[in-house]
């Protein structure tokens, strides 16, 4: 998956050729010893959302048990690819009776659909430190295309002899997409729950064995 990120050294810009089409940004050659399978180190990241409740404040949550298959192409990040299981349950907002209606029927119903899943179809390199990772999103058996930006932070050596790179993730989606379409109105006018949902994802990856 895109294991991309903010290294001290620049990134070259090409410009256009005259009368060609703008040339593909230039990747830092640094990047190229990224190539190869990362796994998310879960203590360390966090899968996160975002949703404004009663049009006047905003909840966060996050799952915390998921599984994850990154792989980095430093060369040639149009062959890097990603793909994450979320076991929904394990969704946390820090209220356990909110936790337990989301999981119910009327959002997740995590009897008939434990799984949420994202599959990478694509990465395009749009310059600099970011990059856009377009997948497919499946909730409740409804699977929908996402564009996710992600920002690269750096990669690292650290004290226990593991190497790791980190990145953030971001994307806003309509929950109602996806079926999920539970609400309840306003006297004054509006929702309780927002459509839109924003997707965090901050990311430690830990390279693994060959």
């Amino acid at each position: 998956m895109n294991i991309f990120s903010r290294r001290q050294s620049a990134v070259v810009e090409p410009a256009p050729a005259f009368g060609t089409a703008a040339a593909e940004p230039a990747l830092d050659p640094a990047l190229r010893a990224l190539t190869g399978h990362w796994t998310i180190d879960r203590p360390h990241s966090r899968i996160g959302f975002s949703v404004r409740h009663a049009m006047v404040t905003t909840v966060r949550g996050a799952f915390t048990d998921y599984d994850s298959t990154l792989y980095f192409d430093g060369a040639r990040p149009s062959q890097s690819r990603a793909e994450l299981v979320i076991r929904v349950a394990s969704v946390d907002t820090g209220v356990e009776q909110r936790d337990a209606h989301l999981v119910g029927r009327d959002f997740f119903d995590v009897r008939r659909y434990p799984e949420m899943v994202f599959r990478s179809t694509s990465t395009v390199h749009e310059g600099g430190e970011t990059f856009r990772m377009t997948g497919d999103l499946t909730i409740r058996d409804v699977t929908r295309p996402v564009e996710l930006q992600l920002d690269y932070l750096g990669s690292v050596v650290d004290p226990f002899g593991y190497e790791r790179t980190g990145f953030d993730g971001t994307t806003t989606i309509d929950r109602t997409e996806w079926g999920l379409v539970y609400n309840q109105r306003l006297k004054a006018g509006g929702t309780m729950v927002s459509e839109k949902v924003r997707l965090q994802f901050d990311i430690s990856a830990v390279r693994l064995a060959s």
